[in-house]
């Protein structure tokens, strides 16, 4: 069988980036999108894990709001509660991603230049050509 999910949607929140005892980088956030049956819209949320890279990747290039697409694959987990009680999870573990969006919409880094005045001036050569063949 397959388990193999790729969503396109916004981030609900900026992903949470923790490491494990060992220091393995993990990432997680939850996704949101829409859809739409008839004339109804519904909106859908799922959480998401991502591990080391990707896990990289998604803490330093989006935040609340931005548009991804996410690709992984479906898993659950269980899990008990700060009072005691079981629960189950169910995340698309991520392992890639991808920008979407218009090009505006990703953030660029912003460069500063400082232009420096010439320190030295320079001599201008003589345009005399006498001695070309041409």
């Amino acid at each position: 069988m397959v388990n193999r999910m790729i969503l396109q949607g916004r981030l609900c929140s900026d992903p949470e980036r923790r490491a494990t005892q060992n220091g393995t980088t993990v990432c997680s956030f939850r996704l949101a999108w829409s859809e739409k049956v008839k004339d109804r819209e519904t909106k859908l949320f799922l959480s998401c894990v991502a591990w080391q890279g990707t896990a990289e990747l998604i803490c330093t290039h989006f935040t609340k709001g931005k548009e991804i697409i996410v690709e992984g694959k479906l898993s659950s987990r269980d899990y008990e509660d700060k009072a005691g009680n079981k629960r189950t999870v169910v995340e698309l573990t991520a392992d890639k991603v991808h920008f979407c969006g218009s090009k505006d919409a990703v953030q660029k880094p912003t460069y500063t230049f400082a232009v420096q005045e010439p320190t030295q001036t320079f001599t201008e050569i003589s345009e005399d050509d006498g001695d070309l063949p041409f």
